[in-house]
């Protein structure tokens, strides 16, 4: 039996909390919002976040950091990529130092354009660092429908670790060591999957979005080898299968905020009629930056960008992907 704190109590991290307490692990989930744990403790659910999922008896909740984290032999940050940097200092004094840390957050940091691993490294050792992604919607997983995700360290050990304590005969764990292309994977298929949402919104097809995914998965695949990301990662787990779940499913923020846009919506009325924190509204940015910065061609994440800052229309961006100059597919 292990300890699990966990850092961060929407959906995801509730999902993941409900797996390892299923195997008879214990564990203590906190959040910033304490009126929102308040309630969890209350209907022994995750009614804002993860409705129709009852908490399991082993999880309870924490009020501070130090009670979630303090004994524990794995520690979970599942925050906002945005928040993650505050998240881990504010938790990193009360972490016992053998214990392993997981990282579920999809994203690259604004302003640094660092991914979450590069922020980890600038307060951790990285042998005990891990990241969990894959083609994973929580409303599926509290469900306990079959899902399978990839474990990523550059310490193998650690990441077989997180395979023996997460995986059940409904949660398949993969292994790899390429945490670069694991992180860059999840954190930009974001991205493509509000341009899917945008084709959708405005009526486009199958046709369109099948070469919104196939041309997205190019680009991420350009960025990723540029930043030592191996090329059969994105044929996996963490590129084409998050990809693909991310750009298809109405459990996507990502997709349904899209769509809203496609439909007319500003951006800013999208994000807000989703509750809850759209990750690829704030990658694209990041992800624009970095493409810049690393001159590496990626001609949707930038329509997709100029679209969620008001500089173009969806339909001037369509205009835009459209009318590019003729190219080789594999150039």
């Amino acid at each position: 039996m292990k300890k699990i704190g966990v850092i961060g109590a929407g959906s995801w991290g509730t999902a993941l909390a409900t797996v390892v307490a299923g195997k008879g692990h214990q564990v203590k989930i906190w959040d910033i919002n304490e009126a929102h744990l308040r309630s969890m403790e209350e209907n022994r659910e995750n009614v804002n976040y993860l409705p129709g999922v009852p908490l399991d008896d082993n999880i309870k909740i924490a009020y501070t950091t130090e009670e979630a984290v303090k004994d524990a032999d794995v520690v979970l940050f599942s925050a906002p990529a945005q928040h993650f940097r505050s998240a881990l200092s504010g938790a990193k004094a009360h972490i016992p130092a053998d214990a392993l840390i997981i990282n579920v957050a999809k994203g690259i940091e604004q302003k640094s354009l660092a991914r979450m691993s590069e922020i980890a490294a600038e307060e951790l050792d990285m042998d005990r660092y891990v990241v969990l992604s894959g083609p994973s919607h929580a409303e599926e997983v509290g469900r306990r429908l079959p899902t399978t995700v990839a474990a990523a360290s550059k310490n193998l050990a650690a990441a077989e670790a997180i395979q023996d304590l997460f995986i059940t005969d409904r949660f398949r764990v993969y292994t790899t060591e390429d945490v670069v292309g694991v992180e860059l994977g999840g954190a930009l298929k974001n991205i493509i999957a509000l341009g899917a949402g945008i084709s959708d919104g405005m009526g486009f097809g199958d046709n369109a979005k099948a070469a919104l995914m196939t041309r997205g998965l190019a680009e991420i695949g350009r960025l990723g080898l540029k930043l030592g990301a191996k090329p059969e990662t994105f044929a996996g787990l963490t590129g084409t299968g998050d990809l693909i779940v991310t750009c298809t499913s109405m459990h996507s923020r990502n997709r349904r905020c899209g769509i809203m846009i496609g439909e007319g919506l500003s951006p800013a009325e999208a994000t807000e009629k989703v509750g809850m924190v759209v990750e690829g509204m704030f990658t694209t940015e990041a992800a624009y930056e970095l493409a810049k910065r690393e001159n590496v061609e990626m001609p949707i994440t930038e329509a997709i960008y100029r679209t969620v800052q008001g500089e173009i229309t969806a339909a001037e961006a369509v205009e835009i992907l459209m009318g590019r100059e003729r190219k080789h597919e594999q150039a």
